[in-house]
């Protein structure tokens, strides 16, 4: 495996984004040592923004040069669209039931990296060490949990968001659904030649090699019949002491770690951590130092703040409390901002991408 690794500095993230080749991307992207930009940890927590990858892009490269990885970046914003609109809905089978589930639970093979499938267990122990997964890895393994193994997707997709530095609710579960075929026209799978392929590995004979037409009744195989359910759980740190002062308050949560937004202006500058969320959408403590440092290294004077919004609210009572708006804070009050977005005027739900990346089109032309 390539050797991973996501810095905290705003300026080495920049130059992440200053060094993207959109030509390379389009060739390379599904293999494991493909340009890939490494940018989606800095996306999902709202340290960048994907108008401010697009603006960078398009100042060193064509529409058409870019065209595909503004695709794949849209993808993203697609699925925001959709956690808007259906809020959580998108934590069911959202288009229609995935077919052929035995199981609501996970395989024991996938949590011990021990399916059979070589590259599949070393993606899984990557993210283990690293909190990342190629995304064709991620997919490659949702089709073994979903389709292969028949597991319902929503379990498997908890225990991966567990583990993922760039977890995005959205994101994560449309696109195991996707695999899974509850939010696509069919269920994807792919064979030990297309992984060997993508993945540099050279194994043969495995579960896998076989044809494609061998998947509609393969049966489920023995290393994947173990299942288990799954208690997943997230430690919080404790509330640090704050200045009482009434001035403003900056809320920031771990899908909102903008270092620029309000950057400069008197205020404090909070880091909400509600035990709800994390007790309904876990992660492990990888993630969460990350998340903590990520924040601290680049948000002056950042404090944490352990408890629910309106135990925020109480302990400042006499200020005005800014936040940005996202499905996740439709519970707080006080003034809401706006995201960044980089189709601002493609609003709503569109059934596939292909109709919200048409409309999408005319904007960039």
């Amino acid at each position: 495996m390539t050797h991973i690794d996501f810095p905290l500095a705003l300026d080495a993230i920049k130059e992440r984004i200053a060094n993207i080749h959109p030509l390379q991307y389009a060739k390379t992207r599904n293999f494991l040592t493909g340009a890939v930009t490494l940018l989606s940890p800095y996306l999902s927590r709202g340290v960048i923004s994907l108008p401010q990858v697009k603006h960078e892009i398009l100042r060193n490269y064509s529409v058409y040069q870019s065209e595909k990885l503004l695709q794949e970046l849209a993808w993203r914003e697609y699925y925001q669209r959709i956690w808007q609109s259906k809020e959580d809905l998108i934590f069911t089978d959202l288009k229609h039931p995935q077919e052929q589930v035995k199981h609501y639970k996970i395989q024991e093979a996938v949590l011990q990296a021990n399916t059979g499938i070589q590259a599949i267990d070393d993606g899984i122990e990557q993210l283990y060490s690293t909190g990342y997964m190629h995304n064709h890895l991620r997919m490659y393994t949702a089709m073994l949990s979903c389709n292969i193994g028949k597991a319902h997707w929503l379990l498997p997709a908890q225990w991966m968001y567990y583990h993922l530095l760039d977890g995005d609710l959205a994101s994560n579960a449309l696109s195991w659904q996707w695999v899974a075929g509850s939010f696509s026209s069919k269920k994807y799978v792919a064979n030990q030649e297309n992984i060997n392929r993508y993945t540099g590995s050279i194994q043969t004979n495995s579960f896998l090699s076989v044809e494609y037409d061998a998947f509609e009744n393969l049966p489920v195989p023995e290393p994947l019949k173990e299942v288990h359910s799954l208690s997943l759980s997230t430690a919080l740190p404790d509330s640090e002491k704050t200045n009482k002062k009434n001035d403003p308050v900056f809320v920031y949560n771990s899908y909102q770690l903008d270092p620029e937004w309000h950057a400069g202006e008197e205020g404090h500058r909070i880091l909400l951590l509600e035990p709800a969320h994390f007790e309904k959408y876990p992660v492990s403590n990888t993630v969460l130092s990350f998340i903590i440092q990520l924040g601290r290294h680049n948000i002056p004077g950042l404090t944490l703040f352990t408890g629910s919004f309106n135990e925020l609210a109480t302990s400042f009572p006499g200020s005005k409390i800014y936040y940005k708006e996202h499905p996740l804070t439709k519970h707080y009050s006080g003034i809401q901002e706006q995201r960044s977005w980089m189709f601002p005027e493609v609003t709503g739900y569109y059934p596939s991408f292909f109709s919200y990346w048409k409309k999408c089109e005319r904007y960039l032309r």
